[in-house]
């Protein structure tokens, strides 16, 4: 290939999750479908993922996750205010809802999101090389600065900023989603002075709000792909190597895998609907289509990990 115009992190969310997640995952990484994967340290086959990405050199780093299942912490398992009565994590929206109502101790989420890197430390042998939230959490008011000094003091130099080019013109995503999503990127975009401040880095442009589960095709990935090309390039001061040609960085979140079984899998509670619906294989089959890997040389686009930016 050319000069890259492109560095394009393909990261595949929720390893660890179940087995055929896993199973996925792998497939897709040796396809060249993704080309990261972020650990869930909680979830019940994170021991099994890790083992599978040192056999297969996958380049790994941390899902950190406040916000399902059960906390790492042991301090934090019987009484805390990151649990609920039956003693798992708040999930998505209920997380968002205590936070709101300021009922979470940052102390304890701190000393969750230590647990989580130096378990995550212990399973793979290194530190993450980047870190980010399950679920976006690590983007929420308060967290954010949390989330920022946590990996500053402990040296993890990248994160993810899901503030993504074009998504406001998204006819096919529902209203829910819709919402959702936008204020996503109005949490994203708070955070950024914060995580300047502390010295976090983060690829230039981000992908793959508008395209999760069943709303990836290759039309919605080639017009994402097109958008975030022409922001980066208006954007970047980064350089090919030995040349004068800019090159953006970038990351697409995806979540590649097989449909959880009934009660195999999850972090703690079971899986979701989500992992036991057919989306993740939808993505698992979009993302290693020849179509696509053919779409990245003609855009010039490089698949690569963290440790490559």
């Amino acid at each position: 290939m050319p000069q890259p115009r492109m560095m394009l992190v393909v990261t595949g969310d929720d390893f660890g999750y179940c087995p055929r997640r896993n199973q996925g995952i792998v497939e897709c990484f040796q396809a060249g479908g993704i080309s990261n994967v972020s650990l869930l340290v909680n979830a019940s086959a994170a021991k099994e993922a890790t083992d599978l990405a040192k056999r297969h050199n996958i380049p790994i780093g941390l899902h950190a996750n406040l916000s399902e299942g059960i906390p790492v912490c042991k301090s934090l398992q019987q009484v805390s205010t990151l649990i609920n009565q039956r003693g798992f994590f708040h999930g998505k929206m209920g997380f968002r809802q205590a936070l709101q109502k300021g009922q979470l101790s940052m102390k304890q989420v701190e000393l969750e999101l230590r647990a989580q890197v130096m378990l995550f430390r212990e399973m793979t042998g290194h530190m993450p090389r980047h870190m980010d939230g399950h679920q976006h959490v690590h983007v929420l008011p308060e967290v954010r600065e949390v989330f920022a000094r946590v990996l500053s003091e402990l040296q993890v130099p990248y994160t993810r900023v899901p503030v993504e080019t074009g998504l406001r013109s998204c006819p096919w995503l529902p209203a829910h989603l819709q919402r959702f999503y936008t204020q996503v990127e109005k949490d994203a975009l708070d955070s950024i002075p914060i995580f300047t401040r502390y010295g976090i880095r983060w690829p230039d442009v981000y992908l793959g709000l508008s395209t999760m589960g069943q709303n990836m095709s290759f039309p919605n990935l080639q017009r994402a792909l097109n958008l975030a090309l022409a922001a980066g390039l208006s954007g970047t001061n980064s350089r090919s190597p030995g040349s004068d040609l800019p090159v953006v960085t970038a990351e697409l979140m995806v979540h590649p895998g097989y449909p959880s079984y009934p009660q195999e899998g999850g972090c703690g509670e079971g899986p979701d609907d989500f992992s036991q619906s057919a989306d993740r294989q939808h993505e698992l089959n979009i993302l290693r289509q020849p179509a696509l890997l053919g779409l990245y040389c003609q855009k010039r686009v490089q698949l690569c990990s963290f440790k490559d930016l």
